[in-house]
């Protein structure tokens, strides 16, 4: 987009001042950084959150059905203090009956009908860091550029927002040096109307996500 727009404007140029030289090229400028951090997430039970058998009796014919909550230990390890957020992504995308960055798909049944969503939602009280006392959470929409200010409160984890922690409240300087962090999350799962559903065969709930940490 900005190149084009540079293009663009040198058109512009050459036009209204024919006696202008423009130059010929342009630079092309490829950095990163390359760290000998590295940070492990994980889950307990592999990640794998299981209902079981539900009876569609047992939903709502005419109204969105909330399933009870599920909890999962999560943990990330790493070789060193390392400033890092969360962010998920759906692979499921596109079946979530709201449509809203914190929520994720459950796929569709036989006939193509949207089965649900979940969220999986952070609690600050609910989480360890290294030897802090008390932990906060800080959130950013621009990709790292700018961070909310930090506040103890539940939060769902976002796919376009990145979720940091640190040890002070109303911060907005953003996550601090982590090495070790534990939390306990929950996973909040809602079920269409039976009445939106095929229920004239199984109903498999499919969501998949994959949560990632990047490193800022």
């Amino acid at each position: 987009m900005n190149i084009h727009f540079a293009l663009l404007v040198t058109t512009l140029l050459i036009s209204a001042t024919p006696s202008a030289l423009a130059a010929s090229t342009v630079d092309l400028t490829v950095k990163g950084t390359i760290t000998p951090i590295a940070c492990t997430p994980g889950l307990s039970n592999n990640g794998l959150v299981d209902y079981g058998k539900i009876s569609y009796k047992d939903l709502s014919a005419d109204k969105r059905t909330q399933l009870h909550d599920k909890h999962l230990d999560f943990t990330i390890q790493c070789n060193g203090p390392a400033r890092f957020a969360l962010m998920m992504r759906d692979n499921r995308d596109g079946s979530a009956i709201v449509n809203s960055e914190i929520f994720y798909g459950l796929n569709h049944d036989n006939s193509g009908n949207k089965i649900g969503l979940y969220s999986l939602n952070f609690d600050p009280t609910q989480t360890v860091v290294d030897d802090l006392s008390q932990v906060f959470r800080t959130d950013s929409t621009t990709g790292g550029v700018a961070w909310s200010s930090s506040n103890s409160r539940p939060i769902p984890i976002g796919a376009r927002s990145y979720l940091g922690f640190t040890d002070v409240a109303g911060s907005s300087a953003g996550p601090i040096f982590i090495q070790n962090l534990s939390s306990r999350v929950t996973v909040e799962t809602v079920i269409s109307p039976t009445s939106e559903l095929d229920v004239s065969t199984d109903i498999q709930l499919d969501g998949s996500a994959t949560l990632d940490v990047i490193y800022i």
